[in-house]
């Protein structure tokens, strides 16, 4: 619950600076000068990039949890039993072992989003975040790909 607050705080902090930039920018395009023309263009280019950033990023955490509320539902999410030092951080070696697993259980069903999933949160566990988001990534095509049930 904690990191979703975070979450949206910084979406909402972030999404005052586009509007505030955004007017920068238009101010300077108004402005009508050679000079400030350009720049107010260049300037507008930030809250656009910005914006599509956290969308994309809004899109990646949506489907995430969609797909970890339905791993939760099938009783398939991964159980925590990575041990963990006397500060509650994750220990390497326990990281290290439980990815070993993750990792051949995806090798041996390379076509299913739970194995994906699952070897994503092991990624996240060894503190490889870019792996973990492309494993994610590939899970949540998977799941895409998935035959509707009926």
């Amino acid at each position: 619950m904690r990191a979703k607050i975070t979450y949206f705080l910084t979406a909402a902090v972030l999404a005052v600076y586009f509007v505030l930039v955004g007017g920068r920018g238009l101010m300077l395009i108004r402005l009508g000068t050679p000079v400030s023309v350009p720049f107010g263009l260049a300037v507008l280019v930030l809250p656009v990039i910005g914006v599509w950033f956290l969308w994309k990023n809004t899109q990646f955490v949506t489907r995430a949890n969609q797909l970890a509320t339905e791993l939760e539902s099938e009783g398939g999410l991964p159980v925590d039993e990575l041990e963990r030092d006397q500060y509650g951080r994750i220990l390497r070696d326990s990281a290290d072992e439980v990815f070993a697993r993750r990792k051949a259980e995806t090798e041996d069903a390379p076509g299913d989003w739970r194995s994906w999933f699952r070897l994503a949160v092991a990624y996240h566990d060894a503190r490889d975040t870019p792996r973990a988001r492309k494993a994610m990534q590939r899970a949540i095509a998977l799941h895409a790909e998935k035959p509707v049930q009926a």
